[in-house]
């Protein structure tokens, strides 16, 4: 196959299919998703005969347990991606939304209207689930996409991508709207993430390796986040009870999800009372402490922690420990270790809390709560393509609202500019 042809024909074809799809109504959005679902629900023995193809190739390659739990399609992951195309046909449409309209003194209306982004190009390892929920998410927000999966999961992608274009087509829409990559030849990423005259944005999901290779060679603007080294700071005007409850949480909830803690910084002035509480919550969880000296100070027996674990995603039942002084201590160390993921004060003090929410510079900053609520469904987005630490039109989750942009609207009855 010739992968730069390939790419380039399936570029051309997403780039007229987003016309189509941009100018469709709601309703026939939510019909292709809720027609889609009903395919993959007719299509049960073809995905599940798809997926074993999957699962026996990887055995064969030696692929670790938990790809392989990544990569199977259970019965319930199919349900799973049914109800989830369902939920996304109810959320609300952002396209076409006009706010902020305003007089002005010329006498013309100007506003800003919600708009898709064009072609998004998705990259992602193992899960062949992600293929439905990116698909959905993308339509749903007047999108094309084209989904390159893991080449570990190319037969039920395939699989799946045929429901897609039933339910597209079912609905009028051009099944080139969705199309998933055929070839798990590694150039065709590198022809997706060079194509800008196709292609609007790249949302990579997988690995630090596959991210950091996306955003180093891509010549398409990126949505995207590198690490998730989160901070709970515990200051000395916190309720201890609120304090251990939340730092528990935001480490032992879920270990390898990138809004977990990793880092937990104690005020100095509470330190004494409150390290051996926490200490003695996480190691009845099976949590290895880490402590800086001031920690190792009240807590003798603890591994010294280096330079290194400031910077380090465990992802694992794995947490760094440092004793600061105070919220200026805090937000010193987070700006400076931390990858503006997420990040959270305990406190009863409330001009502190506002001094965190200033000066904090990450995607998400929260007062009194775990770190693990950073998360599209928990902010009410209904679903969400992926997290964003850029700084550019979409930062934290990004849901249907971050798969759009907004242009100017003017209104006008014959007016012109003297």
């Amino acid at each position: 196959m010739d992968i730069a042809a390939y790419m380039a024909d399936v570029g051309q074809q997403a780039r007229q299919a987003a016309a189509a799809v941009a100018r469709s109504t709601t309703a026939v959005r939510n019909r292709a998703l809720l027609a889609t679902a009903e395919a993959l629900e007719s299509a049960r023995d073809q995905l599940a005969t798809a997926n074993a193809i999957d699962l026996e190739r990887g055995r064969s390659n030696g692929l670790d347990p938990a790809m392989l739990d990544r990569l199977e399609l259970t019965p319930a992951r199919i349900d799973s991606m049914i109800e989830g195309l369902r939920q996304v046909a109810t959320l609300p449409d952002p396209i076409g939304e006009i706010t902020n309209m305003t007089y002005r003194p010329s006498g013309i209306q100007v506003g800003r209207m919600r708009v898709p982004l064009g072609v998004i190009g998705i990259i992602y390892e193992s899960r062949p689930n992600v293929t439905v929920e990116a698909a959905s998410l993308c339509l749903k927000s007047g999108n094309a996409t084209i989904l390159r999966g893991g080449s570990e999961a190319i037969e039920s992608n395939q699989a799946i991508a045929a429901c897609l274009a039933r339910g597209l087509a079912e609905a009028g829409l051009p099944e080139t709207a969705v199309q998933v990559i055929k070839t798990t030849d590694r150039a065709a990423v590198g022809e997706l993430i060079t194509m800008p005259r196709f292609v609007d944005v790249i949302v990579p999901r997988g690995g630090k390796g596959l991210i950091e290779r996306i955003s180093r060679d891509a010549r398409v603007p990126v949505i995207k986040h590198l690490d998730g080294v989160c901070h709970v700071y515990i200051d000395s005007h916190a309720d201890p009870e609120k304090a251990l409850a939340v730092a528990i949480n935001s480490k032992t909830q879920r270990y390898g999800t990138c809004n977990t803690m990793e880092t937990l910084l104690v005020d100095e002035e509470v330190a004494d009372d409150l390290l051996p509480l926490l200490a003695d919550a996480f190691q009845a969880k099976g949590v290895e402490l880490r402590g800086c000296s001031r920690t190792l100070a009240v807590l003798p027996d603890l591994v010294a922690a280096t330079e290194q674990d400031w910077h380090q995603e465990y992802l694992a039942p794995v947490l760094a420990v440092r004793v600061v002084d105070g919220v200026d201590g805090a937000i010193e160390h987070i700006n400076r270790y931390s990858s503006q993921h997420t990040d959270s004060i305990v406190t009863e003090n409330y001009t502190r809390a506002r001094r965190f929410l200033t000066e904090v510079d990450s995607a998400s900053v929260m007062v009194n709560a775990s770190t693990r609520f950073a998360d599209g469904f928990e902010y009410g987005l209904g679903a969400e393509i992926g997290i964003s630490t850029d700084k550019i039109h979409a930062r934290g989750p990004v849901g249907l609202e971050g798969l759009t942009s907004q242009k100017y609207v003017v209104f006008g009855d014959g007016h012109v500019r003297s």
